[in-house]
């Protein structure tokens, strides 16, 4: 289970959820970036998340890993998993939002 290679994460035990004494293949931010962009997906047919909103989502994230890494903070995994949880979300919608102004871009080059 952790033989991930493509995946660009620390992996330091401390940071990940184990399960039966296996430690999960990406750390806690990861495995709620990784769940919250790929269960937003599949949403996005049905609801579409503005620019604004999806930065609002992506920024908990970047306040958790800054105040961590400047601030002498210790945050935990599951405040790691949520946070993480909520930019995968934002990531998605974002990604979603550019794909579209980007192919209505080069559709009107097209026409």
């Amino acid at each position: 289970m952790t033989k991930i290679q493509w995946v660009d994460c620390h992996r330091m035990p401390s940071r990940s959820f184990f399960y039966k004494k296996k430690q999960f293949p990406v750390c806690a931010r990861c495995t709620g970036i990784y769940l919250g962009y790929f269960l937003m997906i599949p949403m996005l047919w049905f609801y579409q998340i503005g620019m604004f909103l999806s930065i609002l989502l992506i920024l908990p994230t970047l306040i958790d890993g800054l105040t961590q890494a400047y601030l002498n903070r210790e945050s935990t995994n599951m405040i790691r998993c949520i946070t993480g949880f909520l930019a995968g979300i934002g990531i998605s919608g974002f990604s979603e939002r550019i794909t579209y102004y980007t192919y209505k871009f080069i559709e009107t080059l097209i026409s």
